[in-house]
This record gives C-alpha cells, sequence and structure tokens, in this order.
C-alpha cells in the first residue's frame, strides 16, 4: 500500500504543477497604454504614415488637378502626365512596400524593391525635365513672371531626393537605415502637394514646414519606440532645413545668378 501511494503522490504533484503554470500563462498581466502605444508604432507606423502620405498627394494635387490638367485654358505639356503617373506611382508603392513588411513578405518586399530603384532612379531624370518643360510653358505660354525664379528651387528638391534615394538603395542591406531614408526621401517628394493647399500655398516656406512635420513623427516614433533618435534623422533633418531656407531665399530674393542660370536653361 505504501509502494502505491507514492506514485500516487508524484501524480498529483505534477498535475498541481501542470493546472499552476496554465493559471499563470492564461492570466497574463494588462499591457499598460504605454507599452501599447510602442507596440503599435513599432508595427503599423509606417504603414499608417504611408496612408497619410497618399492622402495629402491626393488630396493636394486634386484641388488643381482639373483646371491644370483635365479642363485647362491652355494645355500644359504632355510630361506632366507622365509626371503625375510615376508620382502617383511611387506613393502607391510606398504603401505596397510598408504592407509587405508589415505582413512579414520580406522576400517579396525586397523582391520589388529593384522595381522601386528602377521607379525612384526614373523619377529623378523626368522630375529634371518636367521642370523644365513646366518653367517654358509658364514663360512662353502662361507668361507668369516670377517662372524664371522657381526653376532652380525645384532643381534642388530633385537634388534632396536623389541623394536619399541614392542612399537608400546603398543601404537595403540595413533595414532600420533604409527604411527611414525613403520616408525621408517620400517626405521631401510632398511639399509640392503641401502647396496646393489653400493657406499652404500662399505663405513661403510654409510647404516645407508641413513637410518637416511629417519627418519629426518618424523622430517622435523613435523617441517613443526605441527611446532615442536614430543618427539619420539627426544628419538629414538639418540638412534638409538648410535646403529648404536656401530655397526660400531664392524664391523671395530672386538673385541675379539664379536668374542667368534659369535663363539659360530655360532659353
Amino acid at each position: 500500500m505504501q509502494r502505491a501511494a507514492v506514485p500516487q503522490l508524484r501524480i498529483n504533484a505534477i498535475v498541481r504543477t501542470q493546472v499552476a503554470t496554465v493559471d499563470q500563462s492564461t492570466f497574463s498581466r494588462p499591457v499598460s497604454p504605454a507599452a501599447g502605444l510602442r507596440g503599435f508604432l513599432d508595427k503599423y507606423f509606417y504603414f499608417v504614415m504611408s496612408l497619410l502620405m497618399a492622402a495629402v498627394v491626393f488630396s493636394g494635387f486634386g484641388r488643381t488637378v482639373d483646371h491644370v490638367m483635365i479642363h485647362p485654358a491652355v494645355p500644359p505639356p504632355s510630361i506632366l502626365w507622365v509626371h503625375a503617373a510615376a508620382f502617383s506611382g511611387w506613393v502607391l508603392f510606398f504603401i505596397f512596400q510598408s504592407a509587405l513588411v508589415r505582413t512579414r513578405n520580406v522576400r517579396w518586399h525586397r523582391l520589388f524593391g529593384w522595381f522601386g530603384a528602377g521607379l525612384g532612379a526614373f523619377m529623378i531624370p523626368l522630375g529634371i525635365a518636367t521642370a523644365i518643360a513646366m518653367a517654358r510653358f509658364q514663360v512662353f505660354h502662361l507668361h507668369i513672371a516670377n517662372a524664371y525664379v522657381m526653376l532652380i528651387p525645384r532643381m534642388i528638391d530633385i537634388a534632396c531626393f536623389a541623394a536619399l534615394l541614392t542612399l537608400a538603395i546603398a543601404q537595403r542591406k540595413k533595414p532600420e537605415l533604409h527604411r527611414r531614408l525613403l520616408f525621408i526621401a517620400t517626405c521631401v517628394l510632398l511639399s509640392a502637394a503641401f502647396g496646393r493647399f489653400p493657406y499652404l500655398g500662399t505663405h513661403l516656406g510654409l510647404p516645407f514646414v508641413a513637410e518637416d512635420a511629417l519627418i519629426l513623427l518618424g523622430v517622435l516614433r523613435d523617441l517613443v519606440v526605441n527611446r532615442r533618435v536614430h543618427a539619420v534623422y539627426l544628419i538629414a533633418l538639418p540638412i534638409l532645413v538648410v535646403c529648404q531656407k536656401f530655397v526660400d531665399h531664392v524664391a523671395s530674393a530672386a538673385p541675379s545668378w539664379c536668374l542667368r542660370i534659369a535663363h539659360w536653361i530655360i532659353g
């Protein structure tokens, strides 16, 4: 009887241990709001920002597309349609790539990334050609006086995007750096969309403020999730601000050297 009781005691001890383990794993501690926010930003920030960027683009350009492209008094150059398609395609591609990362389809993300690299590379000469074509159109057909002045600022915007895209492609094997560079590069493209909004478009520099506000959301995300700001923001954002201030100066002061270059390009 005593020998039979010993195994029974062992069985009872094992059952009690398993029940206690189940109870402890089943009733987990509640997640704090701060931890929940960190988890949400860590998982969904770039995808949510891609949707916000798309909303900015289609809301901003939607205000002018009818009288500029669909029913214009004077038809614009055909290259503007190509530029609009490529620009919209980039924004949609950014959403698509963010969704692939969110759903852990990293292999597909890397595969389609080469399409994005090609599209982004195509947008650089396309942006330059469109800026020149639209400047000539505004000067010779619409007779807009400041069209010469605005050519150089547009070139600077394209140069900023080109530099960030090149760095993002070069750092594609470093995901934390790569995705922040692409995020900033896409934000740079949005100044034109912000400039279509009524109040922002009539006040010099405000489109850049709105653009930088989106980038600062990325900084805030890093502070909440990682409790530190990634070095790429500390380097890229001050450089962007300097470029933006320079663009504002050129647009407002219209320096003679800028006009000479613009006249040489436009003709």
